[in-house]
């Protein structure tokens, strides 16, 4: 199969090109110059992007990755790719042993059932899964439940690591309750990313976590200090290290759009990744209420949600492609930098930049078709056409 557009995101740059896909191993297995050979889809001027990778979203359409419930996740990977996201991990919530372990089997099972037969679970692919806590601190918590948030303990996320089938990617973890950084280090040994987040870790703290191998910061500016210049704290430390990866969700209720611009001024091209942080109420009706992590949150007419109890805000349901136009329309972010948060970089933070997050020959055929006003015409997963 051949598709082809006047306007095709390859290194970095829009060109008219073609992009040849093998049905067989569903992979891009090259491209041509615009016009060359006879298409079977000409997308003429819309925009082909590398599918989106959601690195963070706990859920959506009602289902809830703590739920361990394969039917709703189902569900969620087959709706997600209306919004041009080709792979994600989902996102736990901090909950007993019990709860984690069954959600992260249900996971890992339906993600082995896809990689056999991908119409057995169609649309996005299940990348891995993000373990936001339970290692939290609780002054930091958010909407997360202090009941069941424990000082980090290697020996227990060895136990999540066996029941994930190994597919945990990333563990958001309050680094100052990381003795001796012995969780943080045990992490890189299985090669998953510690990330600091629901964190009061001070600047220090924060830096001589990354100097012990932490390398990405979940959702900045969320979930830990407010940044003060005598008094930087983690959202300090991931602005001045370059380096190092940082999570930013771009719904405009979680951080003003002049500190998301300079977030993205600091990590530059590389190393800023956007995220949902979605949950089970995205796709749901406003007014909409249910259940995240025990708490009850209420869905408002703005797309946030938010505690019952409190009205504090406890999570988002953005969109990846409203994301992008955010970044780009409203942030003042470069189209390079803007496309790299959902695509190139995600995929190396968790390691898979060899096969996902750009269009080049010999990648999967994650690819996405923007119209003008950024929304999604056309989605394709390894090369099948699942929106």
């Amino acid at each position: 199969m051949i598709l082809q557009s006047t306007r095709v995101y390859i290194i970095n740059d829009w060109l008219p090109a073609q992009v040849a896909i093998s049905a067989a191993s569903g992979r891009i297995e090259g491209i041509h110059p615009y016009g060359t050979k006879p298409v079977d889809m000409d997308f003429n001027d819309l925009r082909i992007v590398p599918g989106f990778i959601d690195v963070h979203t706990h859920g959506a359409y009602g289902f809830d990755t703590n739920d361990g419930d394969k039917a709703g996740l189902r569900r969620w990977l087959q709706n997600i790719v209306s919004e041009g996201v080709t792979g994600l991990l989902p996102t736990t919530v901090t909950q007993s042993e019990e709860v984690l372990t069954k959600a992260l089997r249900n996971v890992a099972e339906v993600a082995r059932a896809q990689e056999k037969e991908p119409d057995s679970a169609p649309g996005a692919r299940i990348l891995g899964i993000h373990l936001e806590g339970p290692y939290l601190d609780k002054a930091c918590k958010g909407a997360q439940p202090e009941a069941y948030c424990e000082v980090p303990d290697p020996a227990q996320c060895r136990r999540y690591w066996d029941a994930s089938d190994r597919r945990i990617r990333i563990v958001t973890l309050a680094i100052e309750h990381d003795k001796d950084y012995r969780l943080t280090r045990s992490l890189n040994e299985m090669g998953i990313v510690p990330s600091l987040g629901h964190s009061s870790a001070s600047y220090e703290q924060a830096v001589m976590a990354f100097a012990n191998g932490a390398r990405s910061v979940t959702h900045v500016y969320n979930g830990m200090a407010p940044f003060h210049h005598r008094d930087p704290g983690i959202v300090g430390a991931s602005l001045r290290f370059h380096n190092v990866y940082g999570e930013i969700i771009c719904d405009g209720l979680h951080s003003d759009w002049a500190a998301v611009h300079a977030f993205f001024a600091c990590k530059g091209t590389d190393c800023g990744v956007m995220v949902s942080d979605s949950m089970r109420v995205k796709g749901l009706p406003a007014g909409t209420r249910a259940l995240f992590g025990g708490n009850r949150i209420e869905l408002y007419e703005d797309g946030s949600a938010h505690l019952v109890d409190s009205g504090k805000l406890a999570g988002s349901t953005l969109k990846m492609h409203e994301g992008l136009r955010n970044l780009v329309e409203k942030a003042g972010v470069p189209w390079q930098t803007a496309i790299n948060s959902c695509t190139i970089n995600p995929a190396r933070l968790i390691g898979m930049e060899d096969r996902k997050g750009s269009i080049r020959t010999g990648k999967d055929a994650d690819l996405v078709v923007l119209r003008d006003d950024y929304s999604v015409a056309a989605t394709f997963v390894c090369g099948r056409q699942y929106y």
